[in-house]
């Protein structure tokens, strides 16, 4: 299913649905940035997906980056809760969701990069080659958020 993030964007249809989804902040040892590009809209992000039924949000990110990435992370922190109403994604099946997920930071704990259904590449980013991959505002926030180390978390 494809999907068309909107931002900001006053003809953006209005939202439908709202689901608790989750990403991960996770640095390497030598400080890069565990991100995949995405299948359903070709832009980088950090790993992440949809929290379900009978799991905790956190559990969410390692399961979400499990298979996304093929890493295993230990969740370590909060880095912000990301509620904007004027994000909302688009899907191809009628589905317009409102923004709802809360980004954690993780440590790799092991296994080993792969991709999957949902990421065509997956790989450790240096900070200073984020500028040059397409991202989306939302997720650069998300990933500003992380690097600043922050004292409190993020909530808007």
């Amino acid at each position: 299913m494809a999907r068309l993030d909107h931002y900001q964007n006053p003809a953006a249809p209005k939202a439908n649905s709202i689901v608790v989804a989750t990403t991960a902040f996770v640095l390497d040892d030598d400080g890069r940035l565990l991100m995949i590009r995405r299948t359903d809209n070709d832009l980088y992000a950090i790993p992440g997906g949809a929290q379900e039924v009978g799991e905790t949000i956190s559990a969410a990110a390692v399961r979400e980056t499990k298979e996304e990435t093929g890493i295993d992370i230990e969740v370590t922190g909060l880095i912000g809760i990301y509620s904007d109403p004027e994000h909302v994604i688009e899907f191809t099946d009628g589905e317009v969701r409102q923004e709802f997920s809360i980004c954690f930071r993780a440590n790799p704990v092991g296994g080993s990069l792969r991709t999957s259904n949902e990421s065509k590449e997956v790989s450790w980013v240096e900070q200073s080659l984020l500028p040059e991959l397409v991202i989306h505002p939302s997720i650069r926030l998300r990933i500003q958020h992380g690097f600043d180390e922050r004292a409190e978390p993020y909530y808007a």
